[in-house]
């Protein structure tokens, strides 16, 4: 599992142009800060009001009131900056982020997702996913491709929408599906699985790019 999630954080990360002002979300998504191409800087942003986080502290300069919108701690580069919620939104409902990367539940074959919850099972709120993925301007889905066995990528939602129509990405650890009017396109697949298995894995119909190449190919 760690090595889907690390071949998923690296294939985002190339997606990144340098400058980019970007909000990441909890799980694979943190991972792609570590992943960046050499020469490419990225200004992380956080909803719960920081502009310029860094990478993850070590344990003895771990400091408790510096942390993400997830409760993590984090570090935070020169020259970043912290504000209130107010204007945290305001930034995200304003489409200053260029990309949000984010996990998914499920995600269906129109670009809708669902990321938020379970019913029946406690959750701490949708946090500010609902607006990320509105005000973004690209919005990529980062996650494994299934769930022990179970397709995520579907024909429909089953669970409660986060937003509708809103992803235009997903990585998974076997490919890269770009999202289109016509429906889900696969545009990349990597090497140590056949389109046959990706569709097997998907319950969405997968159109294949008739430029389809390798995700690991610089």
């Amino acid at each position: 599992m760690a090595e889907a999630k690390d071949i998923i954080a690296a294939r985002v990360a190339k997606e990144l142009k340098d400058g980019d002002v970007v909000n990441l979300g909890i799980g694979i998504p943190t991972l792609v800060a570590n992943n960046l191409p050499p020469g490419i800087e990225i200004i992380i942003q956080s909803e719960n009001g920081i502009m310029g986080m860094g990478p993850a502290p070590s344990p003895e300069n771990l400091n408790p009131d510096i942390t993400n919108a997830g409760g993590q701690p984090v570090t935070i580069k020169t020259g970043a900056m912290f504000f209130d919620s107010s204007t945290s939104f305001g930034i995200i409902r304003g489409g200053h982020v260029d990309a949000t990367i984010l996990g998914a539940l499920e995600v269906d074959e129109k670009g809708n997702l669902a990321n938020w919850i379970v019913p029946g099972k406690m959750v701490p709120g949708m946090g500010g996913a609902m607006d990320l993925v509105v005000g973004a301007k690209k919005v990529i889905v980062a996650m494994t491709h299934t769930q022990k066995g179970a397709a995520k990528i579907l024909k429909k939602c089953t669970l409660p929408y986060t937003a509708l129509g809103v992803v235009n990405m997903i990585v998974t650890e076997m490919g890269v599906m770009e999202v289109t009017k016509d429906g889900l396109v696969l545009t990349e697949l990597h090497p140590d699985f056949t389109k046959e298995q990706v569709q097997a894995a998907t319950e969405a119909e997968l159109k294949i790019s008739p430029n389809l190449k390798s995700m690991v190919d610089n």
